[in-house]
């Protein structure tokens, strides 16, 4: 019995021993934590695919439409515009699809469903965006139109029409 009253004797004088060592004096600073984010965005595209124009038939009266379209991811905030050059075989303004051998398919792009605002590069003739309301990828549809009774030559027409973001 002696013996294990003097164990619990040694184990009780253990937990009162104190658990960390007591500090005397303590003292602060504080540090800056800083970033800066930077203005940004990127473009993307998908082409403006118009398929089959008929000039004798279907679109001898009728005007060949197609859409493609502009996708803008950008900082939140940041404000753009979207220009779109007049592609590779343009002439006088006009923009054209070339087939080789000096035949050409006239096209336009535009900024809205009824086809009345080119979309242009610089100023007012491209597409103002308002800023970003977060970096959510936004898309903005190209509105295309091949207009009718064209007289060309049977082909594969094609141009190509460079996307610019400027913000």
């Amino acid at each position: 019995m002696g013996r294990s009253v003097r164990v619990a004797v040694m184990l009780g004088g253990l937990a009162l021993a104190p658990a960390t060592p007591a500090f005397a004096q303590t003292d602060t600073d504080t540090f800056t934590v800083s970033a800066n984010v930077s203005k940004n965005c990127s473009i993307t595209t998908t082409p403006v695919a118009f398929g089959v124009y008929d000039p004798v038939v279907a679109n001898a009266t009728t005007p060949l439409d197609a859409t493609g379209a502009v996708i803008v991811t950008c900082t939140k905030g940041a404000g753009t515009r979207i220009d779109l050059n007049n592609g590779n075989n343009s002439s006088g303004g006009n923009r054209r699809m070339a087939a080789g051998g000096g035949d050409f398919l006239t096209y336009q792009l535009y900024q809205d469903t009824s086809r009345t605002t080119v979309w242009g590069s610089g100023g007012s003739a491209g597409q103002t965006i308002a800023g970003a309301p977060s970096k959510a990828p936004r898309t903005f549809t190209v509105f295309g139109r091949v207009p009718a009774a064209q007289d060309v030559p049977a082909g594969s027409y094609t141009d190509t029409v460079v996307a610019t973001i400027n913000f």
